[in-house]
């Protein structure tokens, strides 16, 4: 077994990590979800909550995913194309976090975070 191969394995396992994340995160918020449902608790405070794990689930897997295309690319052929091809990947699932990070946070990440703007305010009358 040579080197490429062994790092064609670790970036598959890396990769398999991110896909079990997101699939485990996906069952466990909608087995939560459907918890909430079954006990009659508030549906949209709910859904939000299902949402919101779910991007966690999704952000997380992400990155496992990328690191895995990074050790992938670099480590066995680390070509014009293929680091081209990795930028372009990379450069999607940037953008799909971001997008994720903005719709679970509510705000840009330049903002200010509500609850320090809460305790500010409170804080300075």
């Amino acid at each position: 077994m040579n080197f490429a191969d062994v790092m064609e394995i670790i970036g598959t396992t890396i990769d398999a990590a991110g896909v079990a994340v997101i699939v485990v995160g996906a069952l466990v918020g909608t087995i939560r979800f459907l918890r909430s449902l079954a006990a009659r608790q508030d549906f949209t405070a709910g859904y939000r909550r299902y949402r919101q794990g779910l991007g966690r689930a999704i952000l997380l897997g992400l990155e496992f995913l990328v690191a895995g295309d990074i050790i992938r690319t670099v480590a066995i052929s680390p070509s014009y194309s293929s680091v081209g091809v990795l930028a372009v990947i990379v450069a999607v699932r940037t953008f799909l976090s971001f997008s994720l990070e903005v719709e679970l946070e509510g705000r840009w990440p330049w903002q200010a975070r509500r609850d320090r703007e809460t305790t500010q305010g409170a804080g300075s009358a």
